[in-house]
């Protein structure tokens, strides 16, 4: 395969970082590691990104920003019955995915303590999380639109709970798959917490 068919230097090394990171880890991928996994040469990864670490940080960017596009796909991925209904569909896209997601799930859990000590990547992960949560708010904006209703609260700190609760319980489900909640099983628990405390 040619290198016009493989993708340009950037892309084949971003590719070739997210497989290392889901399978070595952040700590114990190396440079060569990725010149092998991507076919380029050590230049290529300071001449792109100005260094390893950067290109790591970048692709752990580039997963979560995938799995964000992935959620709002299948929201809106056809008409909407209810407010229920969209949150069914968002719990389905955080929460039913973690079996086919394992190695990005690992990668992001193995990023916390990486960006602990690295304040370029703990900015970059604040930022993610800051597109998370304002596509969540849209989402819900744009389905309040489309449903005709109105909301009876700002989305903004919904947004945050449901991303707590996803990242919760993906931490759960890489410990004990079989204890951990399904989609359906939080959004009746959800529903079941909001007419006891109504």
């Amino acid at each position: 395969m040619s290198r016009t068919e493989l993708g340009g230097y950037r892309e084949r090394l971003l590719a070739a970082a997210v497989n290392c990171l889901q399978e070595k880890g952040y700590a114990r991928t190396t440079a060569r590691d990725l010149v092998a996994a991507s076919g380029t040469n050590l230049a290529s990864i300071g001449y792109h990104f100005g260094g390893k670490d950067a290109l790591l940080n970048e692709a752990i960017v580039s997963a979560y920003d995938a799995w964000i596009e992935h959620v709002e796909e299948s929201v809106f991925g056809g008409p909407l019955a209810g407010p229920r209904e969209m949150l069914e569909r968002a719990m389905v896209a955080l929460v039913d995915v973690f079996a086919e997601m394992r190695p990005q799930l690992v990668l992001a859990v193995e990023a916390y303590p990486a960006a602990l000590r690295e304040e370029l990547l703990r900015a970059k992960l604040a930022a993610v999380y800051g597109r998370a949560r304002q596509a969540g708010i849209d989402m819900i904006n744009r389905a309040a639109a489309e449903l005709g209703v109105e909301l009876p609260f700002a989305p903004e700190a919904l947004i945050s709970v449901l991303i707590a609760i996803s990242d919760g319980l993906m931490i759960q489900w890489l410990l004990d798959p079989e204890s951990t909640p399904d989609a359906h099983q939080v959004v009746e628990a959800l529903a079941a917490l909001s007419a006891f405390i109504a």
